[in-house]
C-alpha cells in the first residue's frame, strides 16, 4: 500500500445532538424529531395534567385528556408560529381538548336554584369582574386546590379560566357560548363559593 495514499480524519458524528433548551427542541419536534417532542412532554405535562384536572374534577379523565392534547400537539405543532409564548399556546390547545371533550358531554352548567340564590354577596357593591384580592392573596396553595375541585363544574370552569388561565371575560364567553354577563356572574359566585369552601376548611382544621 503506497505510504502517499491519505486518508481522512475520522470525525465522531453524532445523529442526534443534544436538545439545547425548548426553542431548539420546539424547532425539531416541528422537523419531525420525536425525541424533542418527548423533551417538550417532559417540560410541560405536569402543567397541561394540572390544567385538564382543575377543569374537569376528574382524575381519569385529565389524565386521558392531557395524553389527548400531546396527541393535537404532535399533529399541530408545525402550526406554531411564535407569535405568542409556546406554553400558552399550548395551554390553549389544551383548554380546546377539554371543552370539545365537555361539549361532547354537555358543558357543565350551574343550576337555576343556584345561579338565583341570594344572597348579601350579590349585590352591586363592586364590579364582579375585578380581581379578588382575597383569593388572589397568600392562602394554601393545597387547601385553594382542593377547595376549587369541590366547586361545581360551571362555576370551576369560569373560575379556572380566569383566574387561573388568565383569559379575558370576552373570550370564555366565546369558549363557552354564553354572554360576557352570564361569565363575569358565574366567576363572581364561583369566588364567593370558594370563599366558603376555604373558611369551612379552616373550621375543621381549628377544631381538629
Amino acid at each position: 500500500m503506497s505510504a502517499n495514499v491519505q486518508t481522512k480524519p475520522i470525525q465522531h458524528m453524532r445523529r442526534n445532538p443534544p436538545i439545547e433548551g425548548e426553542a431548539d427542541a420546539i424547532a425539531r419536534a416541528q422537523a419531525g424529531d420525536a425525541k424533542a417532542f418527548e423533551t417538550l412532554y417532559s417540560l410541560h405535562k405536569r402543567r397541561v395534567y394540572s390544567l385538564c384536572l382543575r377543569m374537569l374534577g376528574n382524575v381519569a379523565e385529565a389524565e386521558d385528556l392531557t395524553q389527548e392534547a400531546f396527541l393535537q400537539l404532535y399533529r399541530k405543532i408545525g402550526t406554531f408560529r411564535g407569535d405568542s409564548a409556546f406554553s400558552t399556546w399550548l395551554h390553549r390547545l389544551a383548554v380546546n381538548v377539554v371543552l370539545m371533550h365537555l361539549r361532547k358531554k354537555g358543558l357543565p352548567q350551574v343550576s337555576l336554584e343556584e345561579t338565583l340564590e341570594p344572597s348579601q354577596e350579590d349585590g352591586p357593591r363592586k364590579d364582579i369582574g375585578e380581581r379578588d384580592l382575597v383569593l388572589s392573596g397568600s392562602l394554601d396553595r393545597v387547601a385553594l386546590e382542593r377547595a376549587v375541585e369541590n366547586l361545581p363544574p360551571g362555576y370551576r370552569l369560569v373560575f379556572v379560566l380566569h383566574d387561573v388561565e388568565g383569559y379575558e371575560h370576552n373570550e370564555i364567553a366565546e369558549m363557552l357560548d354564553c354572554s360576557i354577563g352570564n361569565s363575569k356572574s358565574q366567576l363572581h359566585k364561583a369566588r364567593m363559593k370558594l370563599r366558603d369552601l376555604l373558611r369551612s376548611g379552616q373550621r375543621k382544621e381549628s377544631v381538629a
